[in-house]
């Protein structure tokens, strides 16, 4: 079989989903990088291809030289080589602010702890799609001395979905491998396969994954055939134990030959991917890397609201340790771990200044919580668990960087299993001036032996487990750690109200909110959706008016502000009790995004259960009610669909969370679709030229004057306001929750208690 014949359907799928999906990567960091570094972003020359792949590529390359932790000063060398004539001074800044905000801006490429493999996919890519002036070593010449990097060259990597080909074979699904197999097996294959047993299994098996793979179409087609083949291979095994010695033959050669499918046609697909790929295909599946990805992400998580350092403050902790007597302690820098250390005499400096990063030198010692207390646990030197170091000679004695890692702590614990990640750590040495402050003498990048790396990723998960049997309990255990027994998820650090106490916060309830004749209405039509005696068709007609009427009143009240006099918005915080708090946020801030209202999640310790919304009276009064119907209506569907439909052994928590995220998504895309009915009767009414209202402005142009109005506010607010971090989940519930939440009931007997006008709380 020709290497370049036809392409093969599933071929041609394949590479049509990556090249959508690198370029929708380069669309995403290209973006990162003209937000968060707009001064370097319009500093990026013109004559070196498409502005985009340059701004990913210089983006990737800007995040890899921090993990690699290289100064500001070498990463602006070689931005003096990709920009000729750029000001060092305007590169010098640009790198530096680019620097402060890659950890809070939460790009998952930047996020993915594979800041490096990141970097070469891009860099690789943008090659691909670059200009030639025909002469080769020329064309890569060039590019090597711009990027100050060796640019990837053609290879597997170009066309992996063409890499079978080399086995006689073609890149295919496991079902049409099976099309060509010897009959008997290949139509109980088929067989299997089309069960709609196996199919759910597969269904959830991918689900599981997707949310991991960044919406990368052609690594969901490889989990999908994965998922199949170990579908197969469970239902083999399943049927292997019994039977005759025939039928256990039979079942080997169907064992035989998804083996085949997965050597001959996966396999080498998988192998000729880039790093940053594999990485993420690997990272998605269940068992220790994908459990070392759950917790590192929910350690990232933890240290958003933690909160970044930014570099003088560094030389502030080093003084102030040095006078507790402590040369020594670890933290984070984004994801990257950093152990910093108080160089205290002549030899420890030069130790410090000779020291490579490679792992044949000793410069930091781990010592575990266990009893007994090993003996130097050495993270560089060449020697096993529980060895001593071999005494250094006086004229060079080890720097001495002693870290403890004790094996309840949750967050050391994160800290040396994003060692054992990464493969690397940062070192940073300070020495003390002669007035008696410090002055940063070195930052290194100190490498891991794969072995080590290996063994650190067991025992920190295996603690880890213990300590917080779900990655979503880590940052829990971590606050109870710092005498803070409540934590929560991601919330922007940045704003001017971060970290203040309750009683600080500036909270504005909604003046006006919906008038008392629509509330009655609405109370009335969510009563009678409540009524266990009407069917579930009249159940949702009530809810979708409940809801149609709110979105009426909200559009016509714009109408006539914009004629009238011109409203202004208001804001609110509002706090969210437990249980479910990250779910019942997420429920609030989608709402209130399609009730036209900006949700933000304040940050600071003391605001990780508020959501500070911003709209229009009618608006955020209409998002108050509905989230309060809905948020009942959310956790006891949860319990319900619990009850009906776990399956068995499956997380009680990890099965919630993820049926309420299917009908969170359900919910409020009725509300979605609730508004957009709404506007499209206005638009209607607008469009007669006997009506004189709004001044004649359309509803589409008064909708997004208030949205913008709004979207000052927020800015105003919170000027370097980050976005969220993506939603994972790890149940099965997903699809139960969509098919409940479209049977929603919004509403609840808590609305007939309260007096007409009362502001909602919760």
């Amino acid at each position: 079989m020709s290497y370049w014949g036809p392409e093969s359907q599933a071929e041609q799928f394949f590479r049509k989903a990556r090249q959508e999906w690198l370029e929708a990567r380069v669309q995403d960091l290209a973006k990162a990088l003209e937000i968060d570094g707009a001064q370097l972003y319009g500093l990026l020359p013109a004559d070196f291809g498409d502005q985009y792949r340059l701004a990913a590529a210089t983006i990737a390359r800007v995040a890899a030289d921090q993990a690699r932790a290289r100064s500001v000063a070498e990463t602006v060398h070689w931005l003096e080589r990709l920009i000729p004539g750029a000001h060092p001074h305007d590169l010098t800044d640009s790198v530096r602010e680019l620097r402060s905000r890659l950890a809070p801006g939460d790009e998952p490429a930047l996020w993915s702890w594979n800041a490096e493999a990141w970097e070469q996919m891009l860099l690789w890519w943008w090659r691909r799609n670059q200009p030639r002036t025909g002469d080769m070593d020329r064309d890569f010449a060039e590019w090597n001395s711009r990027w100050s990097a060796e640019v990837p060259w053609n290879g597997p990597v170009d066309t992996p979905e063409r890499t079978p080909r080399h086995h006689g074979r073609e890149l295919l699904t496991l079902a049409e491998f099976f099309a060509h197999e010897p009959e008997p097996v290949g139509l109980l294959a088929r067989a299997v396969l089309d069960a709609p047993e196996t199919a759910a299994t597969v269904q959830d098996a991918v689900l599981l994954r997707e949310e991991h793979l960044q919406a990368a179409g052609h690594l969901v087609w490889l989990a999908e055939q994965q998922a199949c083949a170990e579908a197969l291979e469970a239902w083999r095994r399943a049927h292997q134990a019994g039977g005759s010695d025939a039928a256990r033959a039979f079942l080997a050669e169907l064992s035989e030959a998804v083996k085949r499918y997965m050597s001959v046609v996966l396999q080498p697909v998988i192998d000729a991917l880039s790093a940053c790929e594999r990485a993420l295909l690997s990272d998605s599946r269940h068992g220790p890397r994908r459990s070392a990805a759950d917790y590192l992400d929910a350690f990232l998580d933890f240290l958003d609201w933690q909160g970044e350092a930014p570099d003088d403050a560094e030389v502030v902790k080093a003084a102030e340790l040095v006078a507790q007597g402590r040369p020594t302690w670890h933290g984070m820098e984004g994801s990257l771990p950093v152990w910093y250390h108080i160089v205290t005499s002549p030899q420890e400096r030069a130790a410090a200044k000779a020291y490579s990063g490679e792992p044949s030198a000793s410069v930091l010692r781990v010592r575990t919580g266990a009893e007994p207390v090993q003996e130097s646990f050495d993270l560089f030197a060449d020697t096993g668990w529980g060895t001593s170091l071999a005494p250094e000679p006086e004229w060079y004695p080890e720097p001495g960087i002693d870290v403890h890692y004790a094996a309840d702590n949750a967050f050391d614990l994160c800290a040396l299993l994003a060692v054992a990640r990464l493969g690397y750590a940062r070192l940073q040495f300070f020495t003390v001036g002669a007035d008696g402050g410090l002055q940063r003498l070195r930052t290194v990048l100190a490498r891991v032996r794969e072995e080590d790396a290996l063994a650190w990723r067991r025992w920190a998960l295996a603690s880890l487990a213990v300590l917080a049997p779900e990655p979503d309990d880590l940052a829990d255990a971590i606050a109870r750690q710092d005498g803070d027994s409540d934590t929560d998820d991601w919330s922007d650090d940045d704003g001017p109200e971060a970290g203040k106490a309750p009683e600080e916060q500036v909270v504005r309830p909604a003046a006006g909110g919906l008038p008392a004749a629509l509330l009655g209405k609405v109370r009335a039509l969510l009563r009678q959706a409540e009524d266990s005696s009407v069917t579930e068709q009249e159940a949702r007609t009530f809810l979708d008016k409940a809801t149609e009427l709110m979105a009426k009143y909200g559009i016509e009240q714009a109408m006539l502000d914009d004629v009238s006099e011109p409203g202004r918005p208001v804001d609110k915080v509002i706090d969210v009790s437990p249980p479910y708090v990250k779910e019942a946020r997420r429920l609030l801030s989608w709402i209130a995004h399609e009730m036209r209202c900006h949700a933000v999640y304040p940050g600071g310790k003391d605001n990780r259960h508020r959501v500070h919304l911003f709209g229009f009276d009618a608006d955020l009064h209409a998002t108050e009610v509905l989230f309060t119907s809905l948020r009942f209506q959310m956790l006891s569907g949860a319990d319900t669909a619990d009850a009906l439909h776990r399956p068995e052994g499956e997380d009680v928590r990890a099965y919630k969370r993820s049926w309420m995220l299917g009908f969170i998504r359900e919910v409020t895309a009725r509300i979605g679709a609730a508004q957009r009915a709404a506007r499209a009767a206005a638009d209607e009414q607008q469009s007669d030229p006997l009506d004189t209202s709004a001044g004649g402005r359309s509803v589409a142009l008064v909708l997004a004057d208030r949205s913008a109005v709004v979207e000052a506010q927020v800015s105003a607010r919170y000027p370097k306001l980050a976005k969220a971090r993506p939603t994972k989940f790890k149940g099965t519930g997903y699809w139960q929750g969509v098919a409940d939440g479209k049977h929603a009931e919004i509403g609840g007997p808590a609305f007939a208690e309260q007096e007409e006008n009362a502001q909602l709380t919760h």
